[in-house]
């Protein structure tokens, strides 16, 4: 008993050792082999005989099936009886539920939602973020191809499934998501050889062009499909944001964050994240540090009901920066603290509680400003493009001139890696500067 004690002991330590001298890049692989000796993502068995009998000596008959297993070990199943017919019997029965036992866990017979659920689980949830983890499984749920079983997808499916959120008006980066994730997955039953063939090799993504052209809609460059407010939409919607009761109660709760937003350029996140510590107003600058970002609750990797708000890092190693402060941001980080304040290690923009304010709650108020003020809905995101678009284009002083700064400040205040990213968002053509450029070119 001593002795069992002491070697489970050993074992313990060992599993230990070498759990602690993994890399973190290795996580993934650990989670792997452990859903695979539970069963979640079997390696295929194989019958390496279809079963042999024998006589022994004291007169009775035996059998053995030899076969491989989910490590590729050699196993085998012995068998006996009173006569070499109920042996055979025995061996016939093993090998029909052998057989259906591998048709069960043979991916190429599976359903695509299926196969393709536990893919998601084993490879990619070990190793994205939770908010990203629902992204892929929302866009793993394919309506059309979802029942249809994994060996039979062709092509045509493939081709047949664009050519249909084409025609029904999805937006092309919507697809293209879906094409990635396809992709990925095929790519990796072709590797493991659970399908002979990749049904995503002759069904390239429609060209960006031909998509648009085919819903009506010009192929425009990135800039130019970046929505921004005008000065007049602006106006418009701080006044109706400022609209109080008959009180004198604002309408619209934390309404000054959404100014705040669009003279900051910060993400949504960034500003819920933001807490009362992180603002200096004395130098008139904001520290970020962290983010908030709403996922569905989950049991392990299993979704379950309802939604939770989640405080962590930023989106990038970048958006970790200081933001400076206009007249107008300090003006609503005051405004904020006047309607709702809980100390400083509480959120800025905090909920009745002092708690962090559910992302969903804030989109929905925006919205419902928008609505009333009779403006066209635009997300959220459209208060950091038109700040970043005003900053890199320019905005025009009392006395005519244009003032702007470079898209690598611009980068640096948006937490952009590389200033290519805001050249791409936000630098308008302007033809008006090429007037007369061409003057003694003459050839």
């Amino acid at each position: 008993m001593l002795k069992q004690r002491k070697s489970c002991q050993r074992q313990l330590f060992l599993n230990f050792l070498i759990i602690v001298c993994l890399p973190p890049g290795y996580f993934s692989l650990l989670w792997y082999g452990i859903l695979l000796r539970k069963g979640s993502w079997n390696v295929q068995r194989k019958l390496l005989t279809n079963g042999n009998v024998f006589k022994r000596t004291d007169g009775r008959w035996n059998g053995v099936v030899w076969y491989a297993d989910e490590q590729g070990a050699k196993k085998r199943k012995s068998f006996c009886g009173t006569t070499k017919q109920e042996v055979k019997e025995k061996i016939t029965a093993y090998l029909a539920d052998f057989d259906r036992q591998l048709t069960a866990s043979d991916e190429s017979k599976a359903k695509l939602e299926e196969s393709m659920g536990k893919w998601l689980r084993v490879f990619k949830f070990p190793s994205v973020e939770r908010g990203t983890y629902d992204r892929l499984e929302c866009t793993a749920k394919y309506p059309i191809l979802g029942g249809k079983v994994v060996g039979d997808i062709t092509s045509a499916d493939i081709k047949a499934l664009l050519n249909h959120w084409m025609n029904e008006g999805y937006a092309y980066t919507t697809v293209k998501k879906v094409y990635n994730i396809l992709t990925d997955y095929f790519r990796y039953l072709t590797q493991q050889e659970y399908i002979p063939k990749n049904p995503m090799a002759a069904a390239p993504m429609i060209k960006k062009s031909n998509f648009m052209a085919s819903q009506g809609k010009e192929d425009l460059p990135t800039s130019e499909t970046v929505t921004i407010f005008t000065p007049e939409e602006i106006a418009k919607f701080k006044a109706e944001a400022l609209q109080t009761w008959g009180n004198g109660t604002r309408i619209y709760q934390q309404a000054a964050a959404y100014t705040l937003m669009l003279n900051t350029g910060l993400r949504t996140g960034e500003a819920l994240g933001l807490l009362n510590s992180d603002i200096d107003l004395e130098n008139r600058v904001l520290h970020l540090q962290r983010g908030v970002k709403e996922i569905s609750r989950r049991e392990g990797s299993k979704s379950t009901s309802g939604r939770e708000v989640k405080v962590g890092k930023l989106k990038t190693a970048s958006s970790k920066r200081d933001v400076p402060l206009n007249q107008t941001a300090v003006d609503a980080i005051l405004d904020l603290r006047a309607e709702r304040y809980f100390g400083e290690d509480s959120p800025l923009i905090s909920d009745e509680h002092g708690g962090y304010t559910r992302p969903v709650k804030f989109r929905k108020r925006y919205y419902r400003i928008l609505e009333a003020a009779g403006l066209e809905q635009r997300g959220l995101h459209t208060l950091r493009h038109t700040f970043a678009t005003n900053l890199v284009n320019g905005v025009k002083q009392p006395d005519g001139t244009i003032r702007s700064l470079s898209p690598r400040q611009v980068a640096d205040l948006l937490g952009h890696s590389t200033s290519e990213i805001t050249e791409l968002y936000y630098v308008k053509k302007d033809t008006s500067r090429l007037a007369g450029i061409t003057a003694g070119f003459d050839p």
